[in-house]
């Protein structure tokens, strides 16, 4: 058995500005053998997520403040390696936060057996926090009904990819905005959207009321910001405004600014709100199996982008801040 590991440490609070390379420190800790209850973990996987950079800031208090020092929290895919707890076997593969980290000791709460017939990353991907998170925000608080519009901002990332599939399947029209002509055609030819924005063309609110002529009816948004506020300018009466994320504010750094066009919410007689997908935590083995259902009768199809080495950690976490990633982004270790 391993005696050391590498992990990386949380050695800056990004806050008001974009992550840098010296926020994070690499270094070599004694591993001691795993004790009663203990399991001892090799990584094979890390995912990574916008609300990480969050969670370094401190800013996102539905989670424990992260001090300097701490190792780099994230989720993972894990191989059992020593165990001394009996809901777990050697050989067993699991997922769950883990951290940044090559080897690790954990007392197996919150930890996952990874039970599925698609690739074992899918736990971190369409079936993990990305997939139940486009499920729950668009069922949960957007509401959709058969013929409905769904616009959906960040539409190629990995969560608003599905949101839009998910739409489909509810009977909606869903149209996605994306950067780049290369992202929005594989929203339209991949992943089903009826229509793709690139916002990288300019015009955004035009386009929407060109793609969108009698309104939009929910609103899934990933991004914030200006995009965010042209969306708003465009809703159809009764509307519902899901908040999932705001990748815009974790670019530029800072408070978030209002958006301009909120008094629309009065005028539409719509709805705004924003959710946490924890809160729906015992519905998740039922949502997973849902959307593996989904996946294999050919109806929701998925991304995920997996780059390489440990010691590539914090760029990997950057390529979901310059848009580089398609869909889920993860580390094979």
């Amino acid at each position: 058995m391993p005696t050391t590991t590498r992990q990386w440490l949380l050695n800056g609070h990004p806050r008001g500005r974009a992550i840098a390379e010296d926020d994070f420190k690499l270094v070599e800790t004694q591993l001691d053998d795993p004790g009663a209850g203990e399991l001892l973990l090799k990584t094979h996987y890390l995912g990574f997520d916008p609300a990480q950079k969050g969670w370094m800031e401190n800013i996102a208090d539905y989670v424990a403040p992260m001090a300097i020092g701490d190792v780099m929290r994230g989720s993972g895919i894990c191989e059992v390696v020593a165990s001394n707890n009996p809901r777990f076997a050697v050989g067993d593969m699991v997922f769950g936060t883990t951290g940044w980290r090559e080897y690790l000791l954990h007392d197996g709460k919150d930890l996952t057996k990874v039970e599925t017939q698609l690739s074992p990353t899918a736990v971190l991907s369409v079936l993990g926090t990305t997939g139940v998170t486009a499920y729950c925000g668009l069922f949960k608080v957007g509401k959709p009904v058969a013929g409905d519009t769904v616009l959906v901002s960040g539409a190629a990332g990995a969560t608003g990819s599905v949101v839009g599939q998910l739409a489909k399947i509810a009977g909606c029209r869903a149209v996605g905005i994306a950067g780049g002509a290369e992202k929005c055609r594989w929203l339209v030819e991949e992943a089903g959207y009826d229509a793709a924005i690139d916002y990288k063309a300019g015009n955004v609110k035009q386009q929407i009321r060109d793609h969108c002529p009698g309104g939009v009816d929910v609103i899934f948004d990933n991004v914030g910001g200006q995009i965010l506020d042209d969306m708003l300018a465009c809703i159809a009466t009764g509307a519902r405004v899901v908040v999932c994320g705001g990748i815009s504010r974790y670019e530029s750094g800072g408070t978030p600014v209002g958006p301009g066009n909120y008094f629309n919410l009065i005028f539409r007689r719509a709805s705004m709100a924003g959710f946490i997908v924890l809160d729906w935590a015992s519905e998740f083995p039922a949502i997973r199996a849902r959307l593996e259902h989904f996946v294999g009768s050919g109806q929701l199809r998925y991304q995920e982008d997996i780059q390489s080495g440990f010691e590539n950690a914090p760029d990997t976490l950057q390529r979901l801040f310059a848009g580089k990633n398609r869909g889920k982004q993860m580390l094979k270790l």
